[in-house]
């Protein structure tokens, strides 16, 4: 059961009544966590900024995926994790990577490398190693590819944590 209501442009006011208007005249419709999201303008238009920033990330999608799936595995948001896994899975990564992304790791070793990075991002970011980081770079990623894990996770944090604060849950969510 939901802990916050999703608003409408009808119901929202001020800048998410803006936002949540502009969104569903592009789109034609929000998701539940987008318009529960607009009882704080802030978190609304922060989650939005940054969600098109990372879509501007240089780091492959099929692998932020799987950091996406990693992080929520951890976090426990089961509408991130499902939505991840169903991105992941579409965008073709095979059924065995997405279970080792769930336990946090990977059969390639640049891409286990990221996810146990992206990892302790969200679980201590104050411990990561300059050795860590030369060896993203050996495996191939940018400076810019390494940033960008810091976006996904932080990504992540949001939307995981608004969900669970809001109560929005699979089950929640399917409701027609």
């Amino acid at each position: 059961m939901p802990r916050l209501n999703p608003l409408t442009p009808d119901t929202a006011v001020g800048a998410s009544r803006d936002l949540l208007a502009d969104l569903v005249s592009r789109h034609g419709q929000v998701g539940d966590m987008v318009a529960t999201m607009a009882h704080s303008p802030a978190v609304l238009g922060g989650y939005l900024q940054l969600s098109r920033a990372m879509g501007r990330a240089k780091l492959d999608r099929r692998i932020s995926e799987r950091v996406s799936v990693a992080v929520q595995a951890q976090q426990g948001c089961g509408l991130c994790l499902d939505a991840h896994i169903h991105a992941a899975r579409a965008l073709g990564v095979e059924e065995e990577e997405i279970e080792r992304a769930r336990a946090g790791t990977s059969a390639d070793p640049a891409i286990a490398a990221v996810v146990a990075l992206a990892l302790q991002v969200y679980r201590a970011p104050a411990s990561i190693t300059d050795d860590q980081v030369a060896a993203l770079r050996e495996h191939g990623f940018s400076d810019r590819a390494i940033s960008d894990v810091v976006g996904v996770v932080a990504l992540n944090l949001l939307t995981g944590a608004f969900n669970l604060l809001a109560g929005l849950t699979p089950e929640s969510t399917a409701r027609a």
